[in-house]
């Protein structure tokens, strides 16, 4: 079978390694004679995948004691409403940085639960060409939290600098690039990001807090929505998704097996570096919108002249088995998502069609 050259945005690519890991245990998980979706969440085999994925997650990002690592449900959205329902307690406020459509629909719910304030808006002319410099981003020095997207998926825009919060909790949705490269995760008080991207199949979410956090939450919220509940429990509160997360423990594996974050940063800047390069040789054909020192290493968006076009270029390279290259419905242009999972060869074969298709249509 010939599988797709996959540059979907989420549900995204899998490395192949774990989904082959998936079909060799999926009927007969560790001599059970069962697949590991039709064991307990209680049992002794699914907790020793559980405990497996958040150790390798400790390991890959080096996360300290004092920050619980919790898989969800509900995906970065949810997050989006729960974070200031355990997080704004009555008179207090939070502060948003918007660079993208997700950071808005945070920022959004944000005020829907309690009181919320723009730190910084880089919307111009209906749309998000880059993140803010520090200066840009004016923090209340008594917000409950900050909160940044740290890569936007929609308009391919990333943060290649670390925001200072002024000694502000900071909260990062990381949802779209989260372990491409290593960072430090005790710069931040809380990291969420949906899984169907960087980390396996939809479904789960994954969540660093630090457990000072969780210590001033509120406790005036239904019990299931509480980040307490779930950090008391192990994540284990509720049935979780225990496939999703038995995924994201093969996803894990494979990044620690190939020497982990180090070698996957020099991978995912080998494969933005081909592709940008391919587009820039061809900067009166394709238009790149985003400024450059803004431009996304996961999500690469470009445009064309007209819409016909872009339906001509989606068209040809599906011939040629790349799928995943239109971009979002609310932007339009095209998008190839290169996450950790797209090897280089096959971000190649795209920026060696990216040259063809100028040349011939040019």
């Amino acid at each position: 079978m010939a599988r797709a050259l996959n540059f979907n945005a989420g549900p995204a690519a899998i490395p192949l390694p774990a989904l082959e890991r998936a079909r060799d245990e999926l009927l007969d998980f560790n001599g059970s004679g069962m697949s590991i979706m039709e064991h307990s969440h209680r049992g002794k085999d699914y907790e020793s995948v559980h405990r497996e994925a958040s150790a390798l997650l400790r390991k890959l990002l080096s996360v300290p004691e004092d920050f619980h690592v919790l898989f969800l449900t509900g995906g970065a959205s949810q997050q989006f409403a729960q974070i200031p329902m355990n997080f704004l307690r009555p008179g207090e406020s939070a502060d948003y940085v918007i660079t993208g459509g997700w950071s808005e629909k945070a920022y959004e719910e944000a005020q829907r639960v309690g009181s919320a304030r723009v730190a910084c808006d880089t919307k111009r002319d209906g749309t998000f060409s880059r993140v803010p410099a520090q200066g840009e981003v004016a923090v209340d020095p008594a917000a409950a939290y900050v909160h940044v997207t740290s890569n936007n998926t929609l308009y391919g825009t990333q943060w290649h600098h670390e925001l200072d919060p002024q000694g502000r909790p900071l909260i990062s949705d990381m949802s779209s690039d989260f372990l491409w490269k290593p960072f430090d995760v005790t710069r931040y008080a809380m990291i969420y990001a949906g899984a169907q991207k960087n980390l396996g199949p939809s479904g789960v979410l994954i969540a660093l807090v630090h457990k000072s956090m969780i210590e001033r939450a509120r406790a005036d919220i239904p019990v299931i929505f509480r980040y307490a509940t779930h950090a008391k429990n192990d994540s284990l509160y509720n049935t979780p998704p225990t496939f999703a997360i038995y995924m994201v423990r093969n996803v894990l594996a494979w990044l620690d097996s190939i020497g982990g974050l180090p070698v996957i940063e020099a991978r995912n800047r080998q494969k933005a570096a081909l592709l940008y390069g391919a587009l820039d040789a061809h900067k009166g054909f394709y238009h790149c919108p985003v400024e450059e020192g803004s431009r996304s290493t996961m999500n690469v968006v470009w445009k064309l002249a007209s819409e016909a076009l872009e339906e001509q270029f989606v068209a040809e390279a599906k011939k040629h088995n790349m799928v995943g290259l239109k971009g979002h419905r609310s932007v339009g242009g095209l998008r190839a998502s290169i996450y950790n999972a797209v090897d280089v060869e096959t971000v190649k074969t795209l920026a060696d069609f990216v040259g063809d298709f100028a040349k011939r249509n040019g």
